[in-house]
């Protein structure tokens, strides 16, 4: 092998060596960044102001992915978290929402009392009612005498479920008239008017249904409208 050839050699080994270090530093960048910015996980962002005290419902935050070890530990990351959570202040547009924003809602307020009834499976609750829910209950009722028309009536409006038990099977033998074949325990904190109504209701109605309703929307119904008759239906 000449010189020429032996400084070829040399040259070529020295690319390869220099490619090599190359890769190396490459990786080494590739490591650093990772270690630096880590796995991403979901966080929750505020979309506009939540006022203190306000229920929290899941379309009042958005989803952002961001690095893990740039959140605080008690930063939210499953939504599942603000189940039966208040706002303990000023949820601030853009703000990350985090644990010790938000508070355990206060069970029953002053002058409330809590009652639970037993719901139809099928009709009353559809697996859309959970803690913290607002619903609109209604009864439908048989005419009080032959010749008087069946009823629909809106009992209670607006009623907070404290909770929603285990659906439980009914016992055909304890009532003949029973036509719901499974129940759901339902818990409300109500006033002492409306908790008569709803324990009214479910005594003699022939049916009990809940209506969710919507965050945000008007919850009062007029007396005009909390009866409905189908003969009276124009």
């Amino acid at each position: 092998m000449n010189s020429r050839q032996r400084r070829g050699v040399i040259l070529l080994i020295l690319s390869v060596l220099c490619a090599l270090g190359a890769f190396a530093g490459v990786l080494s960048v590739i490591h650093d960044v990772n270690s630096k910015v880590g796995p991403e996980v979901a966080a929750y962002r505020v979309r506009s102001e939540v006022k203190p005290y306000t229920a929290l419902e899941t379309d009042q935050f958005e989803k952002v992915e961001m690095p893990r070890r740039w959140l605080s530990g008690n930063a939210v990351t499953d939504l599942r978290q603000i189940r039966g959570k208040i706002a303990v202040t000023t949820l601030r547009t853009g703000s990350l929402l985090q644990t010790d924003m938000i508070v355990d809602q206060p069970a029953l307020q002053p002058g409330q009392q809590e009652v639970a009834i037993m719901v139809d499976a099928a009709t009353g609750v559809a697996g859309k009612i959970t803690p913290g829910s607002r619903v609109n209950v209604y009864a439908t009722f048989e005419g009080r005498k032959e010749g008087d028309p069946d009823q629909s009536k809106i009992i209670v409006t607006n009623a907070r479920v404290l909770d929603v038990g285990q659906i439980t099977a009914l016992d055909p033998d304890r009532d003949k008239d029973q036509r719901a074949a499974e129940a759901v325990p339902i818990t409300f904190a109500l006033s002492t008017i409306d908790a008569q109504r709803i324990t009214y209701a479910e005594s003699f109605a022939q049916r009990v249904r809940l209506a969710l309703v919507a965050p945000g929307s008007e919850t009062s119904v007029p007396d005009k409208d909390r009866t409905y008759e189908l003969a009276t239906d124009k």
